[in-house]
């Protein structure tokens, strides 16, 4: 952390003019330019090892997606960005499942079985842990916490204290409640079912992110008993031990309520989707895009917009989507990978995905982009038209109910309505390169591999099985015939 990062998260704890933030202002005065040189090494270690019951659901609670990814991913993408000496999982139910879905060999994996509670829980890493690092816990069912405001936990507890995430909350009910001695400092903290009623009547509540000395935390997870309402060995009890031999227990606060929301039901999944999706759709618009209807928005991913960006409504974005300037995104799209150059008008009904545009491209409505396309500038793209594989050149047009799969089109081609690319003989791939300037007439049918060269023409109905010479006109037609006095076929009475 650089000191203005630093001076960033003083200004901020100062602000809140609480006891802990002069007690942080007072401890770290004078250290801004130290704190550029110092290093703790940080273990964290993510809880989530639960059934998730209400979930209703044989899949791991913390695996269900939240905006196109599993809610622990959210977990460890925010992690990552700490910069961890190592990071440890805690997993149970669903067995192998968890670690096999995330798959990534540089994660400590500990199993808790049976599982007897959240201190049990962590009591599974203390194995993994470093006695001299700082200890960061957080959950894989809370996805939404800022990286921002878990490094402000690891900069308090770099300078000796306790640092617990805490939120006030107009209704506690189910929550740990923090409890204060006169002097206004933490405590311990009670469990709601065991809680007294005037405990009962506090508003601020544990949210079990929490940031301390692995070495001190290893020999108070030690001591923990299960002598409580759910017989089950609490975290929470930590607290108390630590504020009970003279520790500092500094609480911090998010700067939103839906940083600490976690997910125990599909309803509340579905709750922290839309605010997950509400929280992007702001970001966008004061960056400048215009989007059409805030609430109809889906980003399951990465969206980077440039200037003057309109999205219309029911729009989704997975994966890494970039849209140039002045790219206009009609309604009901959908974009998975996806990279528009400027200018770029998407029109209804579209999906994209694995594919390049060009700058001032026209696409759909109706249209489908596979995974291999390259439209370079200026094409156009129309109803009800797929491609797969396919680069398209400099102007060229296929606007009607068409397909063109693992084909080369060079520029300025007019590909006819209803013209298929046969690319596929049951068994292997075959390309179809179509040159510069070519036109394809209606209702044709390319079998490749063939070429069509510079220039040439292809007349309607046309079968093609062999190379079309640059600048003629190519047929392959049934001999039209006439039947004078044919009558048409009438019903029987």
């Amino acid at each position: 952390m650089d000191g203005s990062q630093l001076a960033a998260v003083f200004l901020s704890l100062a602000a809140r003019q609480s006891i802990e933030a002069l007690f942080i202002l007072t401890r770290v005065s004078g250290l801004t330019q130290a704190a550029t040189h110092m290093t703790h090494p940080l273990n964290i270690v993510i809880l989530a090892a639960g059934k998730g019951t209400r979930m209703k659901s044989d899949l791991p609670k913390v695996l269900h997606p939240l905006a196109g990814k599993p809610l622990i991913s959210h977990v460890l993408a925010a992690a990552d960005q700490l910069g961890p000496e190592s990071i440890c999982v805690i997993y149970g139910h669903g067995g192998e499942t968890l670690p096999q879905a995330i798959a990534r060999p540089e994660l400590a994996w500990a199993r808790q079985e049976p599982q007897l509670g959240t201190g049990h829980a962590v009591q599974q890493a203390v194995p993994y842990l470093d006695p001299a690092a700082l200890c960061l816990i957080l959950y894989g069912d809370v996805p939404l916490t800022r990286p921002e405001t878990l490094q402000e936990m690891t900069l308090i507890a770099g300078e000796g204290a306790i640092a617990l995430l805490t939120v006030h909350l107009a209704n506690p009910s189910g929550y740990g409640r923090i409890v204060r001695n006169a002097r206004g400092q933490v405590e311990r903290i009670v469990e709601q079912k065991d809680a007294t009623p005037e405990e009962l009547a506090i508003n601020e509540v544990n949210t079990g992110i929490l940031c301390l000395p692995a070495g001190k935390l290893a020999g108070w997870l030690a001591r923990l008993n299960n002598k409580n309402a759910q017989g089950e060995y609490y975290l929470t009890d930590v607290i108390g031990m630590a504020a009970a031999e003279g520790e500092r227990v500094i609480p911090c606060h998010p700067a939103a309520e839906w940083e600490v929301l976690g997910i125990n039901s599909r309803a509340q999944l579905a709750e922290l989707e839309r605010l997950h999706q509400h929280n992007q759709a702001s970001r966008l618009m004061s960056e400048g895009v215009t989007l059409i209807d805030p609430s109809r928005i889906d980003i399951r991913g990465s969206l980077t917009c440039g200037r003057d960006v309109l999205i219309d409504i029911n729009a989704i974005f997975e994966g890494d989507v970039v849209l140039g300037d002045g790219v206009q995104v009609g309604a009901n799209c959908v974009l998975k990978n996806v990279e528009l150059a400027a200018g770029v008008q998407l029109k209804p009904f579209c999906h994209l995905e694995g594919a390049r545009v060009g700058a001032n491209a026209v696409i759909g409505p109706y249209a489908r982009l596979r995974p291999g396309t390259e439209l370079a500038e200026e094409t156009h793209i129309g109803n009800f038209v797929e491609l797969k594989n396919a680069q398209v050149g400099f102007n060229s047009k296929i606007n009607h109910l068409s397909y063109v799969g693992d084909a080369t089109i060079g520029r300025k081609v007019n590909i006819g309505a209803g013209t298929i690319t046969c690319n596929y003989d049951g068994a292997n791939k075959h390309r179809t390169i179509i040159e510069d300037d070519a036109f394809i007439g209606s209702d044709t049918q390319l079998v490749a591999p063939v070429t069509v060269g510079k220039g040439a023409t292809l007349g309607a109905g046309t079968t093609l099985t062999k190379d079309a010479p640059a600048g003629q006109l190519t047929l392959s037609r049934a001999k039209q015939l006439n039947l004078p006095g044919w009558q048409r076929p009438v019903k029987n009475k």
